[in-house]
């Protein structure tokens, strides 16, 4: 009876020790985003863009436009730069100032960032607090869902009147990136984004 309790023990310590070394991919950034959360914003922005022409706007084609932004998002001035890459791409000319501009277009902000949801079967981390004695994250099954979002429109204006001209309709697209693992070792990522961060 004590040599199977022993063997009992000492199988159950041999399997927390095994256990142990097994652990999910911990995500760690010195930024204030990681890639995958930069790459999820910005190609959602390129992408909504990308799905209009410049017949989206009711100014003509060669017009000189000064650009502004509103908005409570932290990443106007990456919107800024990308609309007027676009608008000069299609023909535009966007002055820094409106001394010398035909018509202002306001950018406003409606929605940009990303948003994560997560599935989790296993036993979470257990750190003891009477005994010395941690366990790493144990995931049976684990998904995480990112997805970045962007939701913007045009205010446009002619100039130097200020006289309002329209409203483009909403610029709007999403991106996603799903990390997946099962039996605690075996990892898998599904998303759209053009060149993701490998999983390691």
């Amino acid at each position: 009876m004590i040599k199977k309790m022993v063997k009992l023990i000492c199988l159950g310590a041999a399997l927390v020790y095994l256990l142990s070394a097994c652990s999910t991919t911990q995500k760690m950034s010195n930024s204030l985003r990681t890639p995958t959360e930069q790459l999820l914003i910005s190609e959602a922005v390129m992408r909504s863009l990308s799905k209009r022409s410049e017949s989206a706007l009711p100014i003509p084609p060669g017009a000189i436009v000064k650009l502004d932004i509103s908005g409570i998002s932290m990443d106007k001035d990456f919107i800024l730069g990308v609309v007027a890459g676009w608008l000069g791409q299609h023909g535009y000319t966007v002055e820094g100032s409106a001394e010398n501009a035909n018509y202002r277009i306001n950018v406003v902000i409606n929605s940009l960032g990303t948003e994560l949801g997560n599935t989790f079967v296993g036993i979470p981390p257990i750190q003891a607090s009477l005994i010395p004695i941690s366990l790493p994250e144990l995931a049976i099954y684990k998904a995480e869902y990112q997805t970045g979002y962007a939701n913007f429109y045009f205010d446009i204006f002619e100039l130097p009147s200020n006289r309002y001209i329209a409203s483009s309709s909403p610029f709007i697209a999403d991106t996603f990136f799903n990390a997946y693992t099962a039996l605690f070792v075996f990892t898998y990522k599904s998303t759209d984004l053009v060149s993701p961060p490998p999983l390691r």
